[in-house]
Protein backbone atom coordinates (compact mmCIF):
# COMPACT_ATOMS: atom_id res chain seq x y z
CA UNK A 1 0.00 0.00 0.00
CA UNK A 2 1.40 3.23 -0.75
CA UNK A 3 1.85 6.03 1.66
CA UNK A 4 -0.84 8.36 -0.41
CA UNK A 5 -3.29 5.41 0.03
CA UNK A 6 -2.63 5.02 3.53
CA UNK A 7 -2.91 8.37 4.38
CA UNK A 8 -6.20 8.59 2.34
CA UNK A 9 -7.67 5.79 4.35
CA UNK A 10 -7.18 7.95 7.48
CA UNK A 11 -11.13 7.42 8.50
CA UNK A 12 -10.98 3.71 8.41
CA UNK A 13 -7.85 4.08 10.38
CA UNK A 14 -9.70 5.99 12.92
CA UNK A 15 -12.62 3.60 13.62
CA UNK A 16 -10.66 0.72 13.72
CA UNK A 17 -8.38 2.03 16.14
CA UNK A 18 -11.15 3.81 17.95
CA UNK A 19 -13.15 -0.37 18.21
CA UNK A 20 -10.03 -1.55 19.41
CA UNK A 21 -9.21 0.44 22.05
CA UNK A 22 -13.07 -0.67 23.36
CA UNK A 23 -12.57 -4.08 23.01
CA UNK A 24 -8.97 -4.20 24.39
CA UNK A 25 -7.80 -0.80 25.70
CA UNK A 26 -3.84 -2.13 26.99
CA UNK A 27 -3.42 -1.85 23.38
CA UNK A 28 -3.73 1.82 23.55
CA UNK A 29 -3.39 2.97 26.91
CA UNK A 30 0.63 3.41 26.81
CA UNK A 31 -0.06 6.02 24.72
CA UNK A 32 -0.63 9.05 27.30
CA UNK A 33 0.93 11.86 29.03
CA UNK A 34 3.78 13.46 27.03
CA UNK A 35 3.37 10.76 23.96
CA UNK A 36 0.10 12.28 23.14
CA UNK A 37 1.71 16.17 23.39
CA UNK A 38 4.45 15.30 21.22
CA UNK A 39 1.92 13.20 18.67
CA UNK A 40 0.08 16.60 18.27
CA UNK A 41 3.42 18.04 17.86
CA UNK A 42 4.66 15.99 14.96
CA UNK A 43 1.22 16.73 13.65
CA UNK A 44 1.80 20.55 13.86
CA UNK A 45 5.58 19.84 12.58
CA UNK A 46 4.01 18.78 9.34
CA UNK A 47 1.93 21.52 8.93
CA UNK A 48 4.80 23.92 8.83
CA UNK A 49 6.60 22.23 6.44
CA UNK A 50 3.36 21.93 3.72
CA UNK A 51 3.48 25.46 3.94
CA UNK A 52 4.52 27.68 0.83
CA UNK A 53 4.87 31.29 0.14
CA UNK A 54 3.02 31.03 -3.67
CA UNK A 55 0.19 29.30 -1.32
CA UNK A 56 -0.46 32.46 0.84
CA UNK A 57 0.14 34.79 -2.26
CA UNK A 58 -2.32 33.17 -4.47
CA UNK A 59 -5.02 33.18 -1.69
CA UNK A 60 -3.82 36.87 -1.03
CA UNK A 61 -5.67 38.04 -3.93
CA UNK A 62 -8.31 36.90 -2.63
CA UNK A 63 -8.61 37.46 0.62
CA UNK A 64 -12.59 37.90 0.96
CA UNK A 65 -12.82 33.74 0.45
CA UNK A 66 -10.22 32.98 3.46
CA UNK A 67 -11.22 35.45 5.24
CA UNK A 68 -15.24 34.03 5.20
CA UNK A 69 -13.90 30.77 6.21
CA UNK A 70 -12.00 32.08 8.99
CA UNK A 71 -15.06 33.79 10.31
CA UNK A 72 -17.32 30.85 9.63
CA UNK A 73 -14.70 28.88 11.75
CA UNK A 74 -14.62 30.89 14.86
CA UNK A 75 -18.50 31.79 14.69
CA UNK A 76 -20.11 29.07 14.08
CA UNK A 77 -18.33 26.01 15.68
CA UNK A 78 -17.96 27.55 19.32
CA UNK A 79 -21.45 28.89 19.27
CA UNK A 80 -22.73 25.77 17.95
CA UNK A 81 -21.08 23.82 20.13
CA UNK A 82 -22.33 25.57 23.02
CA UNK A 83 -25.44 25.34 21.68
CA UNK A 84 -25.79 21.54 21.94
CA UNK A 85 -24.34 21.33 25.16
CA UNK A 86 -27.09 23.28 26.54
CA UNK A 87 -29.71 21.36 24.63
CA UNK A 88 -28.82 18.42 25.39
CA UNK A 89 -28.03 18.74 28.77
CA UNK A 90 -24.71 17.12 28.89
CA UNK A 91 -22.73 16.53 31.72
CA UNK A 92 -20.12 19.45 32.91
CA UNK A 93 -16.76 17.47 31.67
CA UNK A 94 -18.56 16.41 28.22
CA UNK A 95 -19.70 20.05 27.87
CA UNK A 96 -16.96 21.82 28.28
CA UNK A 97 -15.19 19.00 25.98
CA UNK A 98 -17.39 19.58 23.52
CA UNK A 99 -16.97 23.56 23.69
CA UNK A 100 -12.99 23.25 23.69
CA UNK A 101 -13.27 20.85 20.17
CA UNK A 102 -15.44 23.36 18.75
CA UNK A 103 -12.99 26.18 19.93
CA UNK A 104 -10.29 24.77 18.18
CA UNK A 105 -8.64 25.70 14.38
CA UNK A 106 -9.33 23.26 11.39
CA UNK A 107 -7.02 20.12 11.45
CA UNK A 108 -4.97 18.91 8.80
CA UNK A 109 -7.30 16.26 7.93
CA UNK A 110 -9.84 18.35 6.06
CA UNK A 111 -6.88 18.88 4.07
CA UNK A 112 -6.85 15.13 2.60
CA UNK A 113 -10.79 15.59 2.42
CA UNK A 114 -10.55 18.35 0.32
CA UNK A 115 -8.44 16.87 -1.90
CA UNK A 116 -11.00 13.73 -2.07
CA UNK A 117 -13.90 16.28 -2.71
CA UNK A 118 -12.14 18.43 -5.54
CA UNK A 119 -12.08 21.52 -3.46
CA UNK A 120 -9.63 24.07 -3.32
CA UNK A 121 -6.35 22.25 -1.51
CA UNK A 122 -3.94 25.11 -1.62
CA UNK A 123 -7.00 27.12 0.22
CA UNK A 124 -7.69 24.23 2.75
CA UNK A 125 -4.00 24.86 3.50
CA UNK A 126 -3.79 28.57 4.06
CA UNK A 127 -7.45 28.31 5.92
CA UNK A 128 -6.02 25.52 8.43
CA UNK A 129 -2.86 27.49 8.67
CA UNK A 130 -4.71 30.65 9.26
CA UNK A 131 -7.17 29.21 11.72
CA UNK A 132 -4.26 27.36 13.61
CA UNK A 133 -2.56 30.68 13.92
CA UNK A 134 -5.34 32.60 15.02
CA UNK A 135 -6.38 29.85 17.50
CA UNK A 136 -3.48 30.97 20.05
CA UNK A 137 -5.40 33.77 20.88
CA UNK A 138 -8.75 32.96 20.19
CA UNK A 139 -9.52 29.15 21.58
CA UNK A 140 -8.15 29.90 24.86
CA UNK A 141 -10.65 33.00 24.59
CA UNK A 142 -13.22 31.51 23.16
CA UNK A 143 -13.11 28.39 25.64
CA UNK A 144 -12.72 31.28 28.14
CA UNK A 145 -15.91 32.54 27.66
CA UNK A 146 -17.89 29.87 26.68
CA UNK A 147 -17.27 27.30 28.89
CA UNK A 148 -16.75 29.26 32.25
CA UNK A 149 -20.30 28.73 32.76
CA UNK A 150 -19.41 25.57 34.03
CA UNK A 151 -16.41 25.40 34.99
CA UNK A 152 -13.59 27.98 35.74
CA UNK A 153 -11.23 28.24 33.03
CA UNK A 154 -7.48 29.19 33.00
CA UNK A 155 -7.47 30.93 29.92
CA UNK A 156 -3.47 31.74 30.52
CA UNK A 157 -2.98 27.98 30.96
CA UNK A 158 -4.75 27.66 27.87
CA UNK A 159 -2.33 30.05 26.01
CA UNK A 160 0.39 28.69 27.22
CA UNK A 161 -0.22 24.92 26.13
CA UNK A 162 -1.76 26.57 22.55
CA UNK A 163 1.63 28.19 21.89
CA UNK A 164 3.59 24.73 23.12
CA UNK A 165 2.17 22.54 21.43
CA UNK A 166 0.62 25.01 18.12
CA UNK A 167 2.78 27.88 17.52
CA UNK A 168 6.68 26.39 18.15
CA UNK A 169 6.03 22.78 15.97
CA UNK A 170 4.39 25.09 13.52
CA UNK A 171 7.25 27.63 13.33
CA UNK A 172 9.69 25.06 13.69
CA UNK A 173 8.42 23.35 10.30
CA UNK A 174 8.77 26.44 8.53
CA UNK A 175 11.94 27.64 9.31
CA UNK A 176 13.16 23.79 8.26
CA UNK A 177 11.86 24.39 5.13
CA UNK A 178 13.19 27.75 4.29
CA UNK A 179 16.72 27.06 6.06
CA UNK A 180 17.00 23.28 4.57
CA UNK A 181 14.89 22.75 1.92
CA UNK A 182 16.64 19.68 0.70
CA UNK A 183 16.25 17.49 4.02
CA UNK A 184 12.28 19.10 4.40
CA UNK A 185 11.44 17.34 1.36
CA UNK A 186 12.51 14.42 2.16
CA UNK A 187 10.75 14.53 5.58
CA UNK A 188 7.59 16.28 4.15
CA UNK A 189 6.37 13.42 1.83
CA UNK A 190 6.41 11.21 5.43
CA UNK A 191 4.71 13.70 7.55
CA UNK A 192 1.01 12.51 6.52
CA UNK A 193 1.32 9.15 7.30
CA UNK A 194 3.23 9.85 10.30
CA UNK A 195 0.27 12.40 11.23
CA UNK A 196 -2.51 9.52 11.10
CA UNK A 197 -0.71 7.43 13.30
CA UNK A 198 -0.40 9.96 15.28
CA UNK A 199 -4.41 11.03 15.54
CA UNK A 200 -5.14 7.59 15.69
CA UNK A 201 -3.15 6.82 18.72
CA UNK A 202 -4.55 10.01 20.49
CA UNK A 203 -7.91 9.08 19.74
CA UNK A 204 -7.82 5.71 20.54
CA UNK A 205 -6.34 5.92 23.88
CA UNK A 206 -8.46 8.41 25.23
CA UNK A 207 -11.41 5.97 23.96
CA UNK A 208 -9.75 3.02 25.87
CA UNK A 209 -9.36 4.84 29.26
CA UNK A 210 -12.32 6.31 28.95
CA UNK A 211 -14.34 3.17 27.86
CA UNK A 212 -16.54 2.39 30.65
CA UNK A 213 -18.12 6.46 30.73
CA UNK A 214 -18.16 5.81 26.99
CA UNK A 215 -20.53 2.72 26.82
CA UNK A 216 -22.67 4.61 29.38
CA UNK A 217 -22.88 7.60 27.67
CA UNK A 218 -21.91 7.11 24.27
CA UNK A 219 -25.12 7.41 22.31
CA UNK A 220 -25.52 11.06 23.87
CA UNK A 221 -21.93 11.98 23.03
CA UNK A 222 -22.00 10.73 19.71
CA UNK A 223 -25.37 12.73 19.11
CA UNK A 224 -23.48 15.96 20.20
CA UNK A 225 -20.81 15.06 18.09
CA UNK A 226 -22.62 14.12 14.99
CA UNK A 227 -24.91 17.31 15.49
CA UNK A 228 -21.20 19.82 15.53
CA UNK A 229 -19.73 18.66 12.65
CA UNK A 230 -22.86 18.00 10.95
CA UNK A 231 -24.42 21.16 11.80
CA UNK A 232 -20.54 22.85 10.39
CA UNK A 233 -20.14 21.23 7.22
CA UNK A 234 -23.88 22.53 6.70
CA UNK A 235 -23.43 26.44 7.56
CA UNK A 236 -19.83 26.41 6.33
CA UNK A 237 -21.12 25.35 3.15
CA UNK A 238 -24.23 27.65 3.08
CA UNK A 239 -22.28 30.56 4.68
CA UNK A 240 -19.85 30.24 1.69
CA UNK A 241 -22.15 29.72 -0.69
CA UNK A 242 -24.16 33.27 0.45
CA UNK A 243 -20.90 35.05 0.13
CA UNK A 244 -20.86 34.43 -3.92
CA UNK A 245 -17.64 31.99 -3.33
CA UNK A 246 -16.72 29.54 -6.19
CA UNK A 247 -17.93 25.89 -6.41
CA UNK A 248 -14.27 24.81 -5.18
CA UNK A 249 -14.17 27.22 -2.38
CA UNK A 250 -17.33 26.32 -0.97
CA UNK A 251 -16.58 22.35 -0.44
CA UNK A 252 -13.52 23.83 1.26
CA UNK A 253 -14.62 26.11 3.77
CA UNK A 254 -17.44 23.25 4.35
CA UNK A 255 -14.56 20.88 4.99
CA UNK A 256 -13.09 23.35 6.94
CA UNK A 257 -15.88 24.71 9.29
CA UNK A 258 -16.90 20.98 9.41
CA UNK A 259 -13.58 19.26 10.67
CA UNK A 260 -11.47 20.80 13.92
CA UNK A 261 -8.19 19.91 15.33
CA UNK A 262 -9.64 17.16 17.74
CA UNK A 263 -5.80 16.08 18.46
CA UNK A 264 -5.44 19.93 20.05
CA UNK A 265 -8.73 19.62 21.79
CA UNK A 266 -7.71 16.12 23.49
CA UNK A 267 -4.22 17.87 24.44
CA UNK A 268 -5.67 21.59 25.57
CA UNK A 269 -8.24 18.81 27.99
CA UNK A 270 -5.38 16.81 29.52
CA UNK A 271 -3.04 19.63 29.89
CA UNK A 272 -5.49 22.90 30.34
CA UNK A 273 -6.23 22.65 33.75
CA UNK A 274 -9.57 21.17 33.72
CA UNK A 275 -10.13 18.66 36.75
CA UNK A 276 -12.00 16.22 34.58
CA UNK A 277 -10.01 13.42 32.66
CA UNK A 278 -13.28 13.00 31.02
CA UNK A 279 -13.08 17.04 29.43
CA UNK A 280 -10.99 14.81 26.62
CA UNK A 281 -13.55 12.35 25.64
CA UNK A 282 -15.56 14.52 22.91
CA UNK A 283 -12.12 15.10 21.18
CA UNK A 284 -11.88 11.66 20.74
CA UNK A 285 -15.34 10.96 19.44
CA UNK A 286 -15.02 14.39 17.42
CA UNK A 287 -12.13 13.04 15.27
CA UNK A 288 -13.90 9.64 14.33
CA UNK A 289 -17.12 11.46 13.84
CA UNK A 290 -15.70 14.79 11.87
CA UNK A 291 -13.06 12.13 9.79
CA UNK A 292 -16.33 9.88 8.73
CA UNK A 293 -19.16 12.85 7.46
CA UNK A 294 -16.64 14.61 6.12
CA UNK A 295 -15.36 11.35 4.05
CA UNK A 296 -18.58 10.64 3.27
CA UNK A 297 -19.47 14.31 2.12
CA UNK A 298 -16.53 13.85 0.20
CA UNK A 299 -16.92 10.97 -2.05
CA UNK A 300 -20.65 12.44 -2.32
CA UNK A 301 -19.16 15.48 -4.21
CA UNK A 302 -16.41 13.79 -5.95
CA UNK A 303 -19.30 11.62 -7.37
CA UNK A 304 -21.67 13.65 -8.18
CA UNK A 305 -22.52 14.62 -11.49
CA UNK A 306 -24.78 17.28 -10.76
CA UNK A 307 -22.19 19.64 -9.46
CA UNK A 308 -24.28 23.12 -10.54
CA UNK A 309 -26.94 21.57 -7.50
CA UNK A 310 -24.52 21.04 -4.94
CA UNK A 311 -22.03 24.26 -5.58
CA UNK A 312 -23.08 26.62 -8.08
CA UNK A 313 -23.39 30.40 -6.53
CA UNK A 314 -26.70 31.38 -5.86
CA UNK A 315 -28.16 34.29 -9.04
Amino acid sequence: MSLERFTTLFPLWTLLGSLLALVHPPLFSWFRGPLITIGLGLIMLGMGLGLAPRDFLRVSRQPGTATVGLISQFLVMPTLAAAIAMVLQLPTPLAVGLILVGCCPGGTASNVVTLIAKGDVALSVVMTSISTVAAVVLTPRLTDVLASQYVPVDGGLLLLRVLQVVLVPVTCGVLLKQGLPRLASRVEPAMPPIAVVAIVLIVASVVGSQRQLLLEQGALLLLACLLLHGGGFLLGFLMARMAGASSQAQRTISIEVGMQNSGLAVVLARSGGFASPLTALPGAISAVVHCLLGSALAALWRRSGREEVWSSPPP
